[in-house]
Protein backbone atom coordinates (compact mmCIF):
# COMPACT_ATOMS: atom_id res chain seq x y z
CA UNK A 1 0.00 0.00 0.00
CA UNK A 2 1.05 3.07 -1.30
CA UNK A 3 1.09 6.15 0.77
CA UNK A 4 1.51 10.18 0.26
CA UNK A 5 1.74 11.85 3.69
CA UNK A 6 2.17 15.70 3.86
CA UNK A 7 3.02 18.04 7.07
CA UNK A 8 3.97 21.40 7.78
CA UNK A 9 1.00 23.35 7.51
CA UNK A 10 -0.32 25.57 9.76
CA UNK A 11 -1.15 29.22 10.83
CA UNK A 12 1.18 32.02 9.92
CA UNK A 13 1.63 35.70 9.89
CA UNK A 14 2.22 37.94 6.56
CA UNK A 15 5.20 37.97 5.39
CA UNK A 16 6.39 34.73 7.49
CA UNK A 17 7.67 31.19 6.02
CA UNK A 18 6.92 27.73 6.02
CA UNK A 19 7.98 24.37 4.80
CA UNK A 20 5.77 21.43 3.46
CA UNK A 21 7.07 17.55 3.21
CA UNK A 22 5.26 15.37 1.50
CA UNK A 23 6.51 11.53 2.41
CA UNK A 24 5.64 8.50 -0.02
CA UNK A 25 5.84 5.30 1.55
CA UNK A 26 5.03 1.59 0.92
CA UNK A 27 6.48 -0.48 -1.96
CA UNK A 28 7.91 2.29 -4.11
CA UNK A 29 10.47 1.67 -7.35
CA UNK A 30 10.57 5.67 -7.57
CA UNK A 31 9.37 8.52 -7.75
CA UNK A 32 9.24 10.21 -11.26
CA UNK A 33 7.45 13.51 -11.37
CA UNK A 34 5.94 15.37 -8.59
CA UNK A 35 3.95 18.95 -7.20
CA UNK A 36 2.36 20.53 -5.33
CA UNK A 37 -1.32 22.09 -5.66
CA UNK A 38 -3.35 24.29 -3.49
CA UNK A 39 -7.34 24.96 -3.46
CA UNK A 40 -8.73 27.63 -1.69
CA UNK A 41 -12.02 27.87 -0.84
CA UNK A 42 -14.73 28.16 -3.91
CA UNK A 43 -11.87 28.09 -5.78
CA UNK A 44 -10.53 25.50 -8.64
CA UNK A 45 -7.31 23.18 -7.45
CA UNK A 46 -4.19 24.79 -9.44
CA UNK A 47 -0.58 23.66 -9.84
CA UNK A 48 1.54 25.78 -7.74
CA UNK A 49 5.16 23.69 -8.59
CA UNK A 50 6.23 20.62 -10.03
CA UNK A 51 9.73 19.30 -10.15
CA UNK A 52 10.95 16.17 -12.56
CA UNK A 53 12.89 12.98 -11.63
CA UNK A 54 15.96 14.95 -12.19
CA UNK A 55 14.73 18.19 -10.48
CA UNK A 56 14.03 20.50 -13.14
CA UNK A 57 11.03 22.57 -11.47
CA UNK A 58 8.12 24.85 -12.70
CA UNK A 59 5.79 27.48 -10.60
CA UNK A 60 2.75 28.83 -10.95
CA UNK A 61 3.26 32.98 -11.39
CA UNK A 62 1.88 33.87 -8.33
CA UNK A 63 4.40 31.99 -6.76
CA UNK A 64 7.72 32.65 -8.61
CA UNK A 65 10.61 34.01 -6.27
CA UNK A 66 8.76 33.03 -3.06
CA UNK A 67 8.44 29.48 -3.51
CA UNK A 68 10.51 26.62 -3.95
CA UNK A 69 9.79 22.81 -4.51
CA UNK A 70 12.70 20.04 -4.14
CA UNK A 71 12.93 16.43 -3.50
CA UNK A 72 15.41 14.00 -1.78
CA UNK A 73 15.20 10.54 -3.76
CA UNK A 74 16.57 8.67 -1.11
CA UNK A 75 13.75 9.47 1.09
CA UNK A 76 11.21 9.63 -1.15
CA UNK A 77 10.27 12.80 0.05
CA UNK A 78 9.37 16.31 -2.17
CA UNK A 79 9.31 19.75 -0.21
CA UNK A 80 7.70 22.79 -0.79
CA UNK A 81 9.71 25.88 0.94
CA UNK A 82 6.84 28.72 1.27
CA UNK A 83 8.15 32.45 1.99
CA UNK A 84 7.04 35.93 2.07
CA UNK A 85 3.73 34.30 2.26
CA UNK A 86 0.54 36.40 1.90
CA UNK A 87 -3.35 36.07 2.99
CA UNK A 88 -3.76 34.72 -0.86
CA UNK A 89 -1.59 31.51 -0.47
CA UNK A 90 -4.19 30.52 1.93
CA UNK A 91 -5.51 27.05 0.98
CA UNK A 92 -5.33 23.56 1.06
CA UNK A 93 -1.98 21.91 -0.36
CA UNK A 94 -1.72 18.34 -1.88
CA UNK A 95 0.93 17.08 -3.35
CA UNK A 96 0.61 14.41 -6.13
CA UNK A 97 3.91 12.25 -7.20
CA UNK A 98 3.72 9.92 -10.21
CA UNK A 99 4.88 6.15 -8.82
CA UNK A 100 7.24 3.91 -10.30
CA UNK A 101 5.53 0.67 -8.60
CA UNK A 102 6.41 -2.75 -10.75
CA UNK A 103 7.32 -0.95 -13.91
CA UNK A 104 4.39 0.42 -13.99
CA UNK A 105 3.48 4.49 -13.23
CA UNK A 106 0.89 5.38 -11.01
CA UNK A 107 -0.23 8.87 -9.75
CA UNK A 108 -1.11 9.42 -6.03
CA UNK A 109 -2.23 12.43 -4.37
CA UNK A 110 -2.12 12.94 -0.58
CA UNK A 111 -4.85 14.03 1.61
CA UNK A 112 -3.60 17.76 1.94
CA UNK A 113 -2.18 20.22 4.76
CA UNK A 114 -4.06 23.49 5.46
CA UNK A 115 -1.43 26.62 5.21
CA UNK A 116 -3.34 29.54 6.54
CA UNK A 117 -2.00 33.01 6.53
CA UNK A 118 -3.15 35.74 8.78
CA UNK A 119 -2.51 38.51 11.11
Amino acid sequence: QVQLVESGGGLVQPGGSLRLSCVASGSIFSINGAGWYRQAPGKQRELVASITRVGSTKYVDSVKGRFTISRDNAKNTVYLQMNSLAPEDTAVYYCNAEIVISSLQYSYWGQGTQVTVSS
